[in-house]
């Protein structure tokens, strides 16, 4: 049987697995907004304000991204942006106070143009002016000046999240993200260099590698990650869902992680001591195996990301723990 996944023209063949757009999004409205709490670099539990922006695609298709299906198909106008954060802070009004954190993810980067219009970086930091840390996301091409400009315009320290995905050469390849391990490294350097926070984001399991092989690809990326000078790595089960990944499912060049295996990823990469490690414990349910102990290990991990250390498994009277 013939892969599926071509070598060339990738772009193209991952836009041809889409399903058709439904509706525009409402550029004045964020696409989700939710307050969590996380543990800061000095072991603080600070409580975060997570504010997902609606903005236009980015440029790159990458293989595994799903952020594209809430996106507008034109850049938003100028003081959109400004007035999506506005809607959830009027939300939070009465939270705001006590809110240090503030993670403006935008479905893309936020220092490309298109997605976010650079004339809205002093309001979108003026709104920011409250909280004692900002985290946006780049890729790692599009850091540079922009990144510094906007770190100078906010009261607060500045954080780029960047989604270096896997440290294993031919697969981060083949995910169509369009950078290599230099130009990660490389833009993790500048950052810190200017004082920037560094967060990554590591798949387990991405396609392309079997159960094993991804265990140990998401620990040598997060050490690979940590030793460019990140102080969090998040690790991100890898899922199907936008079209492209359930081709690659049906093929067989796919296969989500088991709830075990992003359990076994958090315990190694917290085992590096090298900075905090969270594991992304959103919908688990196709990693579990069992209905019975999926909420008792999704409450262990969110224990475990607030803690920083190794808990106890779920003992559970219904299976092996898979």
């Amino acid at each position: 049987m013939a892969p599926v996944f071509p070598e060339q023209e990738r772009g193209a063949w991952i836009m041809a697995q889409r399903p058709a757009r439904t509706t525009e999004p409402d550029s004045d409205n964020p696409r989700a907004f939710f307050l969590e709490e996380e543990r800061m670099e000095c072991g603080r539990i600070a409580r975060s304000g997570v504010i997902f922006l609606t903005n236009k695609e980015c440029p790159w298709r990458c293989l595994m991204c799903d952020l594209w299906k809430d996106t507008t198909s034109r850049t938003v106008p100028a003081g959109a942006i400004p007035r999506q954060i506005d809607f959830a802070l009027r939300t939070w009004s009465e939270e705001v106070a006590a809110i240090e954190q503030i993670k403006l993810y935008n479905s893309g980067s936020f220092f490309d143009s298109a997605a976010i219009p650079p004339g809205d970086y002093l309001a979108i930091a003026q709104k920011m002016g409250f909280a004692r840390h900002v985290l946006v996301e780049s890729h790692p091409r599009l850091v540079g000046p922009k990144a510094l400009r906007f770190r100078d315009m906010l009261a607060g320290s500045l954080e780029v999240a960047m989604g270096l995905e896997t440290a294993h050469p031919v697969v981060l390849e083949r995910l169509n993200k369009k950078f290599n391990l230099s130009h990660f490294a490389q833009a993790a350097a500048l950052l810190r260099k200017e004082r920037i926070a560094v967060r990554v984001f590591v798949l387990v399991n991405p396609p392309f590698m079997g159960e094993a092989e991804g265990l140990e690809w998401a620990v040598k990326t997060a050490d690979f990650a940590f030793s460019c000078g990140a102080s969090v790595v998040s690790l991100i089960p890898t899922r199907a869902g936008n079209g492209a990944m359930d081709r690659l499912l049906e093929a067989g060049e796919f296969s989500p992680p088991r709830l075990s295996t992003l359990e076994s990823a958090v315990q190694s990469a917290l085992a590096l001591k090298k900075g905090r490690v969270f594991a992304d414990t959103w919908n688990l349910e196709p990693m579990s195996l069992c209905a019975h102990c999926l909420e008792p290990r999704r409450q262990r991990l969110q224990a475990v990301n607030l803690a920083q250390r190794d808990l106890p498994p779920f003992a559970c009277p219904a299976c092996d723990g898979r």
